[in-house]
């Protein structure tokens, strides 16, 4: 049973910064992908950042330069988002999301509850 966990969020003003953390409880399979995905107010979820566990990034455009991912092994599995130069169209709810993958297929999809991101101008 893996259980992903966010934390951080909150409210910041345009131009600030936050940081979100994701921690991953549980045997997630060592091939893998985590990912931050947000949804804006009506809007549909989209994914902002990802990494695989080979190091590879990848970013949407709109927060290419803003934007960084990071993930750790010890003590525990973890991804995280420093989010900068933030603008009030970054806001949303972020969820967390981890993937394992046996490099064929996806082994496991899981995700977070969501944390709240809100950027006034």
């Amino acid at each position: 049973q893996v259980t992903v966990r966010e934390s951080g969020g909150g409210s910041a003003q345009a131009g600030g910064s936050l940081k979100l953390s994701c921690f991953i409880y549980g045997d997630l399979f060592s091939s893998n992908i985590m990912a931050w995905y947000r949804q804006p107010p009506r809007q549909q979820r989209e994914s902002v950042a990802s990494m695989t566990s080979g190091g590879y990034e990848n970013y949407i455009d709109s927060v290419k330069g803003r934007f960084s991912i990071s993930r750790q092994s010890v003590p525990m599995k973890a991804v995280h988002l420093e989010m900068n130069n933030l603008k009030p169209e970054d806001s949303g709810v972020y969820y967390c999301n981890a993937k394992g993958t046996n490099g064929h297929a996806i082994v496991g999809d899981y995700w977070g509850k969501g944390t709240l991101v809100t950027v006034s101008s």
